[in-house]
Parts: structure tokens; C-alpha cells; sequence
């Protein structure tokens, strides 16, 4: 029963917190030696306590992400180097990354998701990816350009989105939504000259 208690215990990703204050000045240095893939936040030193208004103490916000489960003593060999907070176990790597800048929290302090560092080789497009709702939005959002200024061209969407919108259209058009695009941008074309669409 202990044995199946302690697996239980047990999780590849984990949290933690980090204080300026407290950490040693090669704190990120002291986890790459462990050569494994985590996540950094950028410096939360706008954040308030919602009770009080007090401003918290600045702080990064830390996610470990170990190849197979480890234990809460496993990884706090790892964090009692840093002198961070004790680390706790990660619901979600995506939630928590989008924590790192209060994307859902428009209640809170705003960072920038740019300043978000990824350690280790670790892939943030996977935790950026947008749901299927946010990617039709994109969509509707590329449309409605498209229509207002009159383009017919998937290259000038394609180099304005690189341009102007590298963290959502370029992607989205990259991954999985060019041939939509450029269907109704095929359609406004021939629209606009006059001719039927092409079979």
C-alpha cells in the first residue's frame, strides 16, 4: 500500500516560485544542469494581493518538466538549490504557462507571453496552440482584413500576417488554415473580376 501511495505522489511536471531576493545569481544556470526541460515566467513584480492591494513580493513563476514521474523529494533537491518555494504538482503545463502571463486573469497584472523563456528544448507552440474556437476566430479576424483592404492575393496575406501578426495569424496560416484563406481569397478574385470560380 506505501509503494502505491508514493507512485501516486508521483508526476512528471511540476511548479514552483522563485524570489529574486533569495535565489543565487546563476539560479537558471543551477536548474540547466540538470539538463532538463523547463519553463520560465517573466519577472511578476506588478502582482497585488487581491485582499489587501499590497504588491507581492517579485517573483518568477517555474515549470519542471521530467522525462518520466518524480517525487516531490526528487524534486525538491532540484528547487532547495534555487532556495524557491516548495514546488507542487502541475495540473495543467498549459494553464500554467498561460498563468506565467495572466492571459486568463485580465483581472491581474498583464506580462508580456514574449518574455515567457522556454529552457531545456522545450516547444512553447504546443502550450500557445489555440483551441478551435480561438483558431476560427483568427480566421473571421484574417477575413474581415482581407475584406476591408480589398485583398485577393494569399502572399500579401501571408506577408502581412509574418509581419504583423507572428504569434497568431502566421502561425495558424503556417499550420492549418492556408487552404481556407486562400479559398476565399480565390473567391473574392474571381468575384471581383467578374468570373465564376474555376471548377
Amino acid at each position: 500500500m506505501a509503494e502505491k501511495t508514493r507512485g501516486h505522489d508521483r508526476t512528471r511536471i511540476w511548479a514552483a516560485i522563485v524570489y529574486p531576493d533569495s535565489a543565487p545569481e546563476n539560479w537558471r544556470e543551477i536548474i540547466d544542469d540538470y539538463h532538463l526541460e523547463w519553463i520560465e515566467s517573466p519577472l511578476h513584480d506588478r502582482d497585488t494581493n487581491p485582499t489587501t492591494g499590497e504588491q507581492k513580493k517579485p517573483h518568477w513563476h517555474i515549470v519542471l518538466c521530467f522525462d518520466g514521474p518524480k517525487s516531490f523529494e526528487q524534486v525538491q533537491e532540484i528547487t532547495s538549490k534555487v532556495n524557491s518555494a516548495l514546488p507542487v504538482k502541475c495540473h495543467s503545463l498549459k494553464g500554467s504557462v498561460r498563468y506565467f502571463a495572466h492571459l486568463d486573469n485580465p483581472e491581474k497584472a498583464q506580462y508580456n507571453p514574449q518574455d515567457i523563456v522556454p529552457h531545456g528544448g522545450i516547444d512553447l507552440s504546443d502550450v500557445f496552440k489555440p483551441t478551435a474556437s480561438e483558431r476560427y476566430t483568427i480566421i473571421g479576424q484574417m477575413r474581415a482584413w482581407c475584406y476591408k483592404n480589398n485583398i485577393t492575393e494569399f502572399c500579401d496575406l501571408l506577408d502581412y500576417a509574418s509581419e504583423n501578426h507572428p504569434d497568431d495569424w502566421f502561425p495558424i496560416l503556417c499550420d492549418n488554415s492556408a487552404y481556407v484563406m486562400n479559398t476565399y481569397l480565390k473567391s473574392r478574385h474571381y468575384q471581383r473580376c467578374g468570373e465564376s470560380t474555376p471548377k
